[in-house]
């Protein structure tokens, strides 16, 4: 079942949902808007590797816009940072940026209960396209969880994305042995 927008305000009053900063006019029917933060990043690679650390290289997005270009992964982060205690948020693109050629996940639209951060976004498009820090970006849509949780994701042991930051984060495929 998707919260509702009263569900999600009672969930941020009880302290299972946080985001922040919180802005009531990004709150809709059922879900929350969330706004591209300042940094991009981009691989310095053009050829990845799953097993080794790929590094990225930072962009500040001006004042006038950043302009995205296809054929490359640009990393976003959002604005606001968020944690989930009892359901499962799951991010998805607003409309109006899907309808610019954008989308921003690849993979990762479902976060973990106990996902404490921001939230690194994988950015690609099918048409050059510019950009701005704090342009609504995505929104989150929670979903309840039915049963106990005995495994919340900021309490693993392996959980990789942990460190709160206000920058995108790479990939850490290469901390997994395989």
């Amino acid at each position: 079942m998707i919260l509702s927008d009263t569900s999600i305000l009672e969930s941020i009053e009880q302290g299972e949902i946080v985001i922040e900063p919180f802005r009531p006019d990004c709150l809709g029917t059922n879900s929350y808007d969330v706004h591209l933060g300042k940094t991009l990043a981009i691989y310095k690679d053009h050829i990845l590797d799953a097993r080794r650390h790929n590094r990225i290289e930072y962009l500040e997005i001006p004042e006038s816009g950043f302009v995205l270009h296809p054929n490359t992964l640009y990393l976003g982060v959002t604005e606001e940072y968020t944690e989930t205690h009892n359901s499962v948020p799951f991010l998805e693109g607003k409309s109006s940026v899907g309808r610019l050629g954008i989308d921003i996940h690849a993979t990762a639209g479902k976060g973990d209960v106990g996902f404490c951060n921001t939230w690194t976004l994988e950015i690609s498009c099918t048409h050059p396209v510019r950009v701005y820090a704090g342009m609504p970006i995505g929104q989150l849509i929670y979903f309840q969880v039915e049963g106990t949780i005995q495994n919340y994701y900021n309490k693993k042991e392996n959980a990789k994305y942990t460190e709160r930051t206000e920058k995108p984060v790479e990939s850490m495929m290469w901390r997994n042995k395989f």
